[in-house]
């Protein structure tokens, strides 16, 4: 008889987004005429740039005569992209990291779950709460997290966010293998400074931890003093990986690519105590069970890191984040306390109360989807995520739902 694995029924009820299209899809089969508008789940809405889709069908072409066509690709992605991206992303701000660093994928979130299949299955693990339900679901898979007692995990070691600490939570008091961080942070918004950053590196320096640092929203900042890498601190090219998309940076979440920067200075240790590269074992995964981004996918993304990508994608994240501001304000404004929406795409609400009843009277009364808080941890009870990926005109018309229904 099959034998399934056991670590999926520790799993703590559905998918926070599945749940979520559940009671949505409940809530529209009995209001079939209701124009909702969802700013919870945060994909973006707007066209892909026009220069990426200039190279997009430049890449269908090259694949239409045998003179260019290109079959299986490089197991890391194709040169002309990786070397772009190293120039752009790292080396323009006094980073170094080299192209034989990057793993081209097709998700950060399909990475920062698949990473974990590296670590040992006894291996301490460290998560932010409220934490991106990825980091979590992953590790439970993989037998790593222990047992549900009390609204946690037991052998997972949570990382309180609050607002007394900015939703930066500090280094744990103990020792731990493994550290999920997330900024600018999904779900709160925050950011964390280069200080802040430093005790991280730091503590896993002197615990030889690795981080698992998801920089998925960079783009985002504007803050000149907030670093975009971890990577721009010094000595975390030796404790560090950090993921990186152009799902929200250049609208590609219905064309899927991402990469993983893995430094060739990061090691790891066996049972034997026997020392191996972490970019070794990752390129093992990745050859095994991966066989790359397509193509003309890979040419759309290398427009990103060209002068004129740059400017449209910085147009396209300004775009978002002035529906942030606007959300945020029209928050404040009604007498809610508000975080994020600043250097992120994401508003984070305090409810005053439950948050999955507050999810409930806006999608009841006012036809608008949030997040939330409780569905990314004990942490975030009583907050509800807002995102700011949607067009324009719906935004403002939530906003005028919102202040007449709260």
């Amino acid at each position: 008889m099959l034998r399934i694995n056991d670590n999926f029924n520790r799993l703590q009820a559905s998918y926070l987004f599945v749940e979520i299209d559940r009671r949505v899809d409940a809530f529209t089969a009995k209001n079939p005429d209701a124009d909702l508008i969802k700013l919870g789940i945060g994909d973006v809405t707007m066209p892909l740039p026009p220069s990426v889709i200039r190279e997009f069908h430049r890449g269908v072409d090259e694949q239409a005569s045998a003179d260019s066509f290109q079959g299986y690709g490089p197991g890391r992605g194709y040169d002309f992209l990786r070397e772009a991206i190293a120039q752009v992303d790292f080396a323009s701000r006094g980073v170094s990291v080299s192209p034989d660093e990057i793993f081209i994928s097709d998700g950060a979130k399909c990475d920062s779950g698949n990473f974990q299949e590296i670590l040992s299955p006894d291996a301490t693990v460290a998560v932010p709460d409220p934490v991106y339900p990825v980091y979590v679901d992953s590790n439970v898979m993989a037998g790593r997290a222990g047992v549900w007692k009390e609204g946690r995990y037991d052998r997972l070691v949570y990382l309180d966010g609050t607002p007394e600490n900015g939703f930066v939570p500090s280094p744990p008091s103990k020792p731990v293998d493994a550290i999920y961080l997330c900024f600018p942070n999904n779900p709160t918004g925050a950011v964390a400074t280069a200080a802040q950053l430093s005790a991280w590196v730091e503590y896993a320096r002197s615990h030889r931890s690795i981080i698992l640092f998801d920089a998925a929203y960079e783009q985002f900042i504007r803050d000149p003093s907030i670093p975009h890498s971890i990577f721009e601190i010094e000595g975390a090219d030796e404790v560090a990986v950090e993921f990186r998309s152009l799902s929200k940076t250049a609208g590609f979440t219905g064309t899927r690519l991402a990469y993983t920067v893995v430094p060739q200075k990061l090691t790891g240790t066996d049972s034997d105590g026997r020392s191996h590269a972490i970019w070794d074992l990752w390129n093992r995964r990745q050859s095994t069970k991966f066989n790359g981004v397509s193509f003309p996918v890979q040419r759309a993304a290398a427009a990103v890191f060209t002068e004129e990508g740059q400017r449209e994608i910085q147009e396209l994240s300004s775009y978002y984040l002035e529906n942030a501001r606007l959300i945020r304000s029209a928050m404040e404004e009604v007498g809610y306390r508000c975080f994020g929406g600043e250097n992120s795409p994401y508003v984070w609400v305090e409810s005053g109360g439950d948050s999955w009843e507050m999810f409930s009277r806006l999608l009841e009364k006012a036809a608008v989807v949030v997040t939330p808080g409780a569905g990314f941890g004990t942490c975030g009870e009583g907050f509800v995520r807002i995102s700011a990926f949607n067009d324009r005109e719906k935004v403002t018309a939530a906003i005028e739902r919102l202040r007449n229904n709260l």
